[in-house]
């Protein structure tokens, strides 16, 4: 696996909080030339270090007031490759992940509303075969939503 430089994690540190910002304005904030910049961004998508861009909408602008998440146990931990595309057929859920702990799988999506809700558990996610239970968990607000910082992971375990 190809690393980053310093340089790279400081062009993802200014990239990651806007990423509508401008390649002059980066090169400038870094003291290189515009063509650096987009080099290495594009070596960075190259290697996956950039997995994507674009914007976030609210989703209560499209009238999906209810975020949730829900805990779903499966009949063996091994079903979770069958399970996972019934999911993607889902386009309320928005995030699933395979978990330790007192659930095979935690997924988060949206709901219009509680009815809403109600139909995606009742309807498609407790038929989907394998899943023997769910716990579902109504975010009432999100109180912090941040990008991961941009630092090097080494470095700082060398400085605690």
């Amino acid at each position: 696996m190809e690393k980053i430089d310093k340089l790279d994690r400081q062009i993802l540190s200014i990239i990651s909080k806007n990423a509508r910002i401008p390649f002059k304005d980066v090169a400038e904030e870094c003291g290189v030339s515009r063509a650096a910049i987009h080099q290495r961004v594009q070596r960075m998508i190259d290697m996956d270090v950039i997995t994507g861009s674009g914007y976030h909408v609210n989703p209560k602008f499209l009238g999906f007031n209810t975020c949730t998440y829900i805990g779903v146990k499966l009949e063996r931990g091994s079903m979770y490759k069958d399970v996972v595309p019934e999911f993607e057929k889902i386009p309320e859920v928005v995030e699933c992940h395979f978990t330790t702990g007192p659930y095979t799988m935690l997924i988060k999506l949206y709901a219009t509303d509680n009815e809403h809700l109600m139909s995606l558990l009742n309807s498609q996610i407790q038929e989907i075969p394998g899943v023997i239970s769910t716990e579902t968990l109504i975010s009432l607000r999100q109180s912090v939503k941040r990008v991961l910082p941009v630092f090097d992971v080494e470095e700082k375990a060398e400085d605690n």
